[in-house]
């Protein structure tokens, strides 16, 4: 059976959405055609039912007719439009409300309590009504109906009567806009209150426990919620509208938002601000205003962070770009204040408004440090006129975020501070279209800093070490082929110029410059090697040779003295050639002439050795070798030295990266792939744990060589990086035969730094497991463990251009010793064991009691197989001692 609380909200409702309807008829509809600036009367309207609808349409049908042409006419007309559709929704879920309760009255045994809308959909219900609050006072903030009103004052005048009728107590001498505000909250209001009341009411009629009590408790929270929510809004919407007829009207139509809400105002409750100068402070639901004259200085909430101060009268304000304090005269002012920014902050932090109340949400009162938003800089600076959006803290990025320039410019990437700081990839775009240059580096307090990779418009790729913005340290730069002037440069950088031991490769010249730089130029000695065979070394200076070098030309011929860049003799000079005989002189040479030469040809004399001058090694202790690749070595030192870091890691060893054909596509290619720092930290770790275990000679050897193998460990890593600069110097071009002893000596100290890299990280690890560290080893045990340990392992890595380097240096003897091989294979196999001096009691022919013919057919074959394998063992083994006494770097040239 139905209680009289049940029949009480059905008369609720069925007025409501009666008075709903009216409001639609008499109040939306011409407030519309007002927007749209309609001459013409108000059309027909027809009641049936308890609602008036338009005829031939329905409630919230839209009104086709041209918008208005100023831009405060369309912003009416949408906060209206908007209106019209949330009362209609609160029509249609008012009716719904409705139907469920006739449903419950009529069959009372079928139908339960919990069938009512405002019970089990008490949530819907209620995100219809704060729809409607919402378009209401966004409204009523503006001043939308007053000025609506103003168009048709004629036409409102007349309605007067209408509006009496929809409200209670209504003044005849009250504004037309005035009765509409009310018209359109009054009934709201009325409504929302009796909600509540019968609600309690109906709770009280049911047990406690009764299936239904839970949902009606809850019911009547949410609208006794809603109730102190919507006199809130309702207060703050009309103090807003208050506020615009204190302003000028230059001030208010720079502030005057439908989404702004006044909820503090100076002039009510004092506060100066420092070092800033304002007249006069506003804080709204979203910003912090600071009015001087027709100036107007907006912060946006969301990028405030409140610091209470030392003084009971003040507390302090952080944004993006500027500092300051509020000041009150006694210490309840700051208080309020203090408090109301807060919350503020707190609410435009979560993006909706504090349901039931400000301040009176479940969530924090105190808003987190760290945030996310964006933010255009407008301080002169790097970052003026960028737009940076992403996390932050205490008023500066912090964290990861993007930095976009009007130009065209961006920095994507990590932050500290308010400067880029740690990995990031930065677009700069070319002069010429669809062009930029993109680098992908290592950032430290807003400076490339690191391990990096940049990819130029001009078709360059730079990948190595870079300090404060400049490349510094180790690094590649390379051009792709198509270039007009393809070159490749591996080795050592000063403040962004080619200085220190570096590699050059001109492919148009077929050159190949190993040596010294300074400034950007070749400086100092260096060794220069042609794809034409000629191999040259001299003292540089500015680019240009000076003083006498010595020149090895294809056929072994030697000069040593003064010559050009082109390879032509000047000045005074000696030359060798490879049968011995000298020529020593003056040299010149004239337009036509071709060379002169004044000197003494020496025919007498010949060389102790004549393969001395072919075999004459270039280079060697002109590049002191333990101090060639100091730029590889010295970053992995201080990695080591700094306790191995996970986070620096990567900036110290490099990352993996699409290959230079995906280049420049498109800014999709603002990533790589990349390992992250954590997983670089969990990594290091093991590595560091790994190598504690594995301390015994067999362990260790094979700890190192898994190592090694290892792209990403560290010492692999070394390895890859040392193999790439053994690569640049010794493979292609730079494969010729006077340059073994020069790569020999790289073996052997890479070999030396290696394992010396792995003493530094074994300590490390002894340190962070707080072991004492291992004493240092003597000279002896050193060398002792790198030909041992390391030696072997690294070999097979640099065996290639070793391998051709002694091709080269031995391509006579060898040839000479497969010709010499070639003719014993002609010989007769008697002949051939005659030569070979085997003792005829070895011949396999000592057990034969056969004729000579009968021998000879027999064991022909015998012979010749046994000679063969003879002929094979001999080659195996001294083959092999040649390539030990040559190769192996422990061996020194012969």
């Amino acid at each position: 059976m139905c209680s009289p609380e049940e029949a009480a909200l059905l008369r609720l409702e069925e007025v409501f959405s009666a008075t709903l309807a009216r409001i639609n008829s008499f109040v939306l509809q011409p407030l519309l055609e007002a927007g749209h600036d309609w001459k013409a009367g108000c059309p027909v309207y027809e009641v049936t039912l308890g609602r008036c609808l338009p005829l031939g349409g329905s409630v919230g049908a839209s009104v086709n007719a041209p918008e208005p042409s100023d831009p405060w006419g369309r912003e009416c007309l949408q906060l209206l439009q908007q209106l019209h559709r949330s009362s209609q929704q609160l029509w249609e879920v008012t009716e719904e409300s409705l139907h469920s309760l006739q449903e419950r009255l009529r069959h009372p045994d079928s139908i339960s309590l919990e069938s009512l809308l405002l019970l089990h959909c008490a949530d819907r219900v209620l995100q219809v009504h704060l729809e409607y609050i919402e378009s209401y006072t966004s409204c009523v903030a503006v001043q939308a109906f007053q000025k609506a009103v103003k168009r048709r004052s004629e036409y409102w005048q007349g309605q007067r009567k209408v509006l009496q009728q929809l409200l209670s107590g209504m003044s005849s001498e009250g504004s037309v806009g005035t009765a509409l505000v009310q018209a359109l909250r009054q009934p709201l209001t009325h409504h929302v209150h009796q909600y509540v009341l019968l609600l309690l009411s109906l709770g009280d009629t049911v047990g406690e426990r009764h299936p239904t009590r839970e949902l009606l408790v809850h019911a009547a929270t949410v609208f006794g919620n809603l109730q102190s929510f919507m006199r809130q809004e309702l207060d703050q919407a009309m103090a807003t509208q208050a506020l615009w007829h204190t302003l000028s009207s230059r001030l208010r139509d720079v502030l005057c938002t439908p989404a702004h809400r006044l909820l503090q105002d100076s002039q009510d409750i004092p506060v100066t601000v420092t070092p800033l100068r304002a007249e006069r402070v506003l804080l709204f639901d979203d910003a912090l205003v600071l009015l001087q004259g027709h100036s107007v200085h907006t912060f946006d909430l969301k990028l405030v962070w409140v610091e209470p101060g030392q003084d009971r009268c003040m507390f302090h304000l952080l944004t993006p770009e500027e500092e300051f304090s509020l000041c009150s005269k006694d210490p309840q002012c700051r208080v309020a204040w203090q408090w109301k920014v807060t919350q503020a902050v707190c609410q435009t932090l979560r993006g909706k408004k504090d349901f039931p109340v400000l301040g009176a949400g479940l969530e924090l009162s105190e808003p987190p440090t760290c945030r996310c938003g964006a933010y255009t800089f407008r301080a002169e600076g790097r970052f003026s006129q960028a737009t940076y959006e992403g996390e932050w803290y205490w008023g500066r990025p912090h964290g990861k975020g993007t930095l976009k320039w009007p130009d065209g410019r961006n920095h994507v990437g990590d932050f500290c501070q308010g400067l880029e700081h740690g990995f990031g990839i930065r677009l700069v775009p070319q002069a010429s279209e669809d062009k930029f240059d993109c680098y992908k580096c290592h950032w430290r307090e807003g400076s490339m800093c690191g391990y990096g990779i940049c990819e130029y418009s001009t078709s360059e790729v730079y990948k190595g070490y870079f300090q404060e913005g400049l490349r510094h340290g180790f690094g590649v730069l390379e051009s792709t082929p198509q270039t007009p002037q393809p070159c490749r440069y591996t080795g050592h950088w000063e403040r962004g110029q080619r200085s220190g031991y570096g590699i050059e490769e001109d492919s148009d010249r077929g050159e190949r410059y190993i040596g010294m730089w300074q400034a950007d130029q070749r400086h100092g000695p260096g060794v220069m090697v042609t794809q034409a065979g000629v191999c040259y070394q001299a003292t540089f200076q500015a680019d240009k040779m000076v003083g006498p070098g010595i020149l090895l030309s294809e056929d072994d011929s030697l000069y040593e003295g003064t010559f050009t860049r082109d390879l032509t003799f000047v000045g005074k000079g000696k030359v060798t050639f490879p049968n011995g005989f000298t020529l020593e002189g003056s040299f010149g040479s004239g337009a036509g002439r071709g060379l002169h030469i004044q000197g003494v040809l020496d025919t007498a004399a010949l060389p102790s050795d004549p393969g001395s001058t072919r075999k004459r090694q270039l280079g060697l202790g002109v590049f002191p070798v333990e101090s060639r690749w100091q730029g590889v070595y010295g970053p992995f030192q201080d990695f080591v030295q700094a306790g191995c870091p996970g986070d620096l890691q990567e900036a110290l060893l490099g990352f993996h990266v699409q290959s230079s054909r995906e280049l420049r596509k498109s800014q999709e290619y603002l990533c790589c792939e990349r390992t992250h720092p954590e997983d670089h930290a969990g990594r290091m770790e093991d590595i560091l744990e790994e190598l504690l275990q594995h301390r015994a000679p067999e362990a260790l050897q094979q700890c190192l060589r898994k190592a090694l193998n290892n792209s990403l460990h560290p010492l692999g890593k070394l390895l890859r990086t040392l193999m790439l600069t053994f690569q640049a110097t010794y493979s292609g071009i730079g494969a010729n035969k006077h340059l073994q002893g020069l790569a020999q000596e790289e073996v052997k100290q890479h070999a030396q730094e290696l394992w010396a890299a792995y003493r530094c990280l074994l300590q490390v690890a002894l340190q962070c497991k707080g072991q004492a560290p291992e004493e240092d080893e003597d000279a002896e045990t050193r060398d002792l463990q790198v030909h041992r340990l390391v030696l072997p392992l690294v070999l097979p890595s640099f065996y290639s251009e070793l391998f051709t380097l002694y091709l080269l240096l031995h391509e006579r003897e060898d040839s000479l010793y497969s010709q010499g091989i070639a003719n014993l294979s002609l010989f007769p196999d008697t002949k051939l064991l005659e030569f070979l001096d085997v003792q005829k009691h070895l011949w396999p022919l000592k057990d034969l009691t056969l004729t000579t013919n009968q021998r000879y057919s027999l064991v022909r074959d015998k012979c010749f197989l046994s000679a063969t394998e003879c002929l094979q063992k001999m080659i195996s083994s001294v083959a092999g001692c040649r390539r030990q006494n040559n190769c192996s770097p422990k061996m020194s040239t012969p």
